[in-house]
C-alpha cells in the first residue's frame, strides 16, 4: 500500500502535502526534523490520508494535491 498524506503545522498553521508507505514513520520523522522540507514547522500533526494500490496512484495523487486544484 502506498499513501498520500497531509500534514498541518501546530507552528504555522500551513500544510505539507506527501507520499510513503508508512504514514506514522514518516510523520515521526517529520517531527524529529529529518526531512529537509518541514524542520522549522514543528510540530505537525496529520489531518489527512488516502491510500492507493501502487505508488504511481499515489504519486499522481500528491501532484494533485500539490498543484492549484487540489
Amino acid at each position: 500500500m502506498h499513501f498520500i498524506y497531509i500534514l498541518q503545522s501546530l507552528k504555522d498553521r500551513r500544510t505539507y502535502v506527501g507520499c510513503s508507505h508508512d504514514v506514522q514513520n514518516r510523520l515521526a520523522r517529520h517531527n524529529a526534523g529529518q526531512v529537509p522540507a518541514t524542520p522549522n514547522r514543528r510540530p505537525l500533526k496529520l489531518i489527512f490520508s488516502e491510500s492507493f494500490e501502487t505508488e504511481k496512484e499515489a504519486k499522481q495523487r500528491e501532484l494533485y494535491w500539490k498543484s492549484g486544484a487540489g
